[in-house]
């Protein structure tokens, strides 16, 4: 163990306990963890937010524990448990915050994630099993990396393994700016799709044309003859407000994978639309130990970069999740130690 973890029995912690919502959050003191047989202790560099904690703090009561936020995170194993021996002392790494899933291939029950039940990345050390730690990519910063893992997971589980995207593919992101439509873009342009994207915000379509997507639409818009070519694949993170617009774009026997309903959870589909034009709509969320990995080589073999919108420190934490909650950002919101 490293000495200051070791010394260390309290850490600042970003946490919710008390009334649902941003109300409950504030900075605290918690004890540090201390390490298990098959577990290492990061000393977390940086962290970023995801909408899932503004979800989590919503879902919350009064009468639940104290939960540390945060499933993204990237720093410095510091402590090593019994009967580890794929991490070393010192490793620098990025956490995967799906726990107990390790093939792409398997489908868990429920979900389990860091940040809700499970104490998350928002602290100064974070305790997770040694299999969800890996390598950081050597071309990123710590703000970088800690805005990769639970995004760049879900965007590559979308994209390939339930979207099946192939090269020369057209591929639509409603919604651009979160940090898994814009991690969405970069892998989709590496991987030789044709990207297009949709947001209210002038300033975002914009960014996105930037970064290489072929047409940015307004979402109040007509999407379809806008478009130069029908759509192989929608990954849609927005939901409600969406749902109809994305599935008048696919071609006949095209794809819909839906990650997120950040506009309500509740369509109405006319199943003739489906079975007539043979659409899949597909379900995911987050994804494997498998995918992680992959992730991790597709990024560091195209140098990708995550989108990262401001660093705060983390006395300001709060207001990066109320931030969060806003939505003007493009891309990640990361908290650096």
């Amino acid at each position: 163990m490293s000495e200051a973890a070791e010394n260390a029995s309290t850490m600042s912690a970003l946490v919710h306990h008390g009334p649902s919502g941003l109300a409950g959050v504030s900075r605290a003191e918690v004890p540090v963890p201390r390490v298990g047989s098959g577990e290492v202790l990061v000393e977390l560099h940086a962290a970023a937010f995801n909408h899932r904690d503004l979800f989590i703090v919503g879902q919350r009561g009064e009468d639940d524990p104290v939960l540390v936020l945060g499933s993204d995170g990237a720093g410095v194993v510091s402590a090593v448990g019994p009967d580890v021996t794929k991490v070393r002392l010192g490793d620098k790494v990025v956490v995967n915050p799906s726990l107990d899933w390790a093939r792409a291939d398997e489908t868990p029950e429920v979900p389990q994630i860091l940040g809700g039940p499970r104490h998350g990345t928002m602290a100064r050390y974070v305790l997770v099993p040694a299999e969800n730690v890996e390598p950081k990519p050597v071309h990123l910063n710590w703000a970088e990396a800690a805005a990769l893992p639970l995004a760049g997971l879900t965007a590559y589980r979308a994209l390939f393994t339930r979207g099946h995207l192939g090269a020369g593919q057209h591929v639509l992101l409603p919604g651009i700016g979160s940090g898994v439509a814009t991690l969405a873009l970069l892998v989709a342009k590496a991987a030789g799709a044709e990207v297009s994207v949709t947001s209210r915000s002038e300033a975002k379509r914009q960014r996105a044309i930037e970064l290489g997507a072929s047409s940015a639409l307004d979402t109040g818009t007509e999407w379809r003859a806008q478009l130069r070519r029908p759509v192989d694949l929608v990954v849609d993170g927005v939901g409600v407000a969406a749902f109809e617009s994305c599935l008048s774009v696919l071609r006949a026997g095209g794809r819909m994978v839906t990650l997120g309903a950040t506009t309500g959870d509740q369509v109405a589909v006319s199943l003739r639309r489906l079975f007539f034009q043979q659409i899949s709509l597909v379900g995911t969320s987050m994804g494997s130990a498998e995918e992680f990995t992959a992730m991790l080589d597709f990024v560091a073999a195209h140098q990708l970069r995550p989108i990262v919108d401001h660093v705060y420190p983390f006395a300001d934490a709060p207001t990066a999740l109320a931030d969060l909650e806003q939505g003007d950002q493009f891309g990640k919101l990361v908290v650096s130690f």
